[in-house]
């Protein structure tokens, strides 16, 4: 399990590949990985979104990002989890997270997968300001997430 925050751009696809060339040991072990990239919008709350600014607090929200993968790992049977997680200021359409999660079989890795995802986007310490066109605003809450039993 893997949690890292940047503080600079990235390119998910090269994070992924790069992590998985890193394991040469897991070749042939894992059936499936399911894979979420979450990336920046230019609207919310029906506005026009121009920029944005996220923040954490160094260690606590690394430390929040690992309870969580272990969460993950005691529910379901998984071989390895990458979470990566930018902070800083970016613009529409930059990633912004990553989630990766390996296993024998894709049941587990989807549904850990969107676990590790909705829990860091209800739960982990992050802020988000974001710039409009009238200055800028502190966003409250995050937008729902929903479950695989919704219609």
């Amino acid at each position: 399990m893997t949690v890292e925050i940047f503080d600079r751009p990235f390119d998910p696809w090269q994070e992924l590949q790069r992590y998985q060339n890193e394991r040469a040991e897991l070749s042939g072990k894992f059936g499936a990985t399911a894979v979420f990239v979450g990336s920046m919008r230019d609207f919310n709350e029906g506005d026009d979104v121009q920029a944005m600014s996220l923040e954490h607090y160094p260690g606590m929200t690394e430390r929040h990002l690992e309870e969580i993968c272990a969460e993950a790992n005691q529910r379901w049977d998984l071989i390895e989890i990458l979470v990566i997680h930018r902070v800083g200021d970016m613009t529409p359409g930059d990633p912004i997270v990553l989630v990766a999660v390996w296993s024998a079989h894709r049941a587990a890795a989807f549904e850990a997968s969107r676990h590790v995802m909705e829990d860091l986007k209800s739960r982990a310490p992050f802020w988000k300001k974001e710039t409009l066109a009238e200055g800028h605003r502190w966003v409250a809450k995050n937008t729902p997430g929903s479950t695989a039993n919704d219609p």
